[in-house]
């Protein structure tokens, strides 16, 4: 916030806030990453970002319109001008939908002191990766195998203050590993998501990357078709993240999405899984910790500006089984009837089979496919979620309970909501990258899925 410290920002917006109720978020964040192709590390750098949000809210008599305004690097100079903008544009408006009055002000901040400079991360988070990323490189360019990728670390300080006196701090670490191997068995992928690195196990992941390389030796052409098909714990994070993306509860009620129910209303109650599956966010699950309230920037039909500072707890969207919750704003819970369960950003699956993991249900299986990832996902079908995607970086036949090849890739055309109810096996969870969504969404824990009859629709050129 150039000379400005960002809890600085917010009290002076609010000070100079002529509006009848104000909300500021100031957001400043640094970023240190790595990127290396062909064995050689390629880049590193240490980037840093401010922002300051002010949502201005004037009474029109039959409700409360806002207006938001948001700009970056905003010095001390400029918070007032960047005030009467947001307040031009409430001027301006009709009293919004979602008008709620403000949280009141909570218990001590979380997430760190108020009066705390912002954390900071730098190249020094790598102090442990860096030198296992060296050990497998030469492990690689020794055994004739090329590794690529990148590895990012985001650490964002969200200051939040309103006029009504609440103030909350927040500190996020977001970061993750992508490792992407090619040799005589073609191309795979890997990653990992983390909080600090501490817990990434390079050895480990490349390790993985050789055994599936050596899989992908032999190559097998199959056509399409439906298949038994194992879904590892990043592709079923993919899948099931877009399911969370499309279960805002205003939206089912209002009829456009697959959780409204025939005849009006949502399909929260309906069993969608016959296997003890449950669903849920946790913004104090251990290793995905995220913001324990609402930090919303703009509003929309899955948020809203004036519900800032709620406090958010442990949510199962499906339990055992049964659709629980959908995603609800204070608004979109007066239309629908049902308890307030605003968006966490974490995700994660349990309720699978004790402790199996892949290997275990790879050994089990008499014949299907294994997908390493999947990728350009789209949908093509919103009231039934159906989506279409592409397999990445390794499609693998399993006879008999071992991997005896790869096959080509295939374009796929599947629902995550009925794929839950066809689901026969699930297996522990564990942490997991996202491949799609990784740009979006990294705290997920999700277990392996056995599907019996995924739906490869076409065969993909792609390689």
């Amino acid at each position: 916030m150039s000379t400005l410290r960002p809890q600085e920002a917010v009290e002076r917006a609010l000070a100079l806030s002529r509006s009848d109720d104000c909300i500021v978020i100031a957001d400043e964040a640094s970023t240190a990453n790595l990127r290396f192709a062909g064995n050689t590390l390629t880049t590193n750098g240490v980037t840093r970002s401010a922002r300051l949000t002010v949502i201005a809210l004037r009474s029109t008599g039959d409700g409360v319109a806002s207006g938001v305004v948001s700009r970056a690097a905003v010095t001390a100079d400029g918070v007032e001008d960047l005030v009467r903008a947001a307040e031009a544009v409430a001027a301006g408006a009709e009293a919004a939908e979602d008008a709620a009055p403000l949280v009141p002000p909570g218990d001590a901040a979380a997430g760190g002191g108020w009066d705390d400079p912002p954390a900071e991360t730098g190249i020094g988070v790598y102090e442990g990766v860096a030198p296992a990323l060296g050990e497998a490189f030469a492990r690689a360019a020794a055994e004739d195998r090329r590794l690529y990728g990148f590895a990012n670390h985001t650490l964002t300080s969200s200051f939040l203050g309103t006029s009504a006196g609440l103030r909350l701090r927040h500190d996020q670490p977001t970061g993750l590993l992508e490792l992407n191997a090619k040799g005589a068995g073609g191309s795979v992928w890997t990653g990992a998501g983390t909080r600090d690195f501490a817990d990434v196990d390079v050895a480990a992941l490349t390790g993985d990357l050789a055994r599936r390389l050596a899989w992908g030796e032999r190559r097998i052409d199959l056509p399409a078709g439906r298949y038994e098909t194992l879904l590892p714990p990043s592709a079923v994070a993919d899948l099931m993240i877009y399911l969370y993306w499309s279960a805002g509860a205003r939206d089912a009620h209002d009829g456009r999405t697959v959780f409204s129910a025939p005849g009006g209303g949502t399909r929260v109650g309906e069993k969608l899984s016959p296997l003890p599956l449950t669903l849920s966010s946790d913004p104090g699950a251990a290793g995905l910790e995220c913001s324990p309230f609402v930090l919303a920037h703009a509003s929309g039909r899955e948020s809203s500006v004036f519900d800032n500072g709620t406090p958010l707890t442990a949510t199962d969207w499906i339990s055992d089984g049964t659709l629980t919750a959908l995603t609800q704003t204070r608004d979109s819970a007066r239309r629908t009837g049902l308890a307030v369960t605003p968006a966490i950003d974490n995700l994660i699956m349990t309720g699978g089979d004790g402790g199996a993991t892949l290997d275990d249900m790879i050994a089990r299986t008499e014949r299907g496919l294994l997908l390493t990832c999947l990728w350009y996902i789209r949908e093509v079908d919103p009231q039934r979620l159906l989506l279409t995607g592409l397999t990445r970086d390794g499609v693998f036949l399993v006879e008999d309970g071992a991997v005896v090849g790869a096959v080509n890739n295939f374009r796929f055309n599947e629902s995550p909501v009925d794929l839950l109810g066809r689901v026969t096996e699930a297996g522990a969870t564990a942490p997991t990258l996202p491949r799609e969504w990784s740009d979006y969404f990294t705290r997920a824990a999700m277990p392996p899925l056995r599907v019996p009859d995924f739906n490869m629709s076409t065969v993909s050129q792609a390689s």
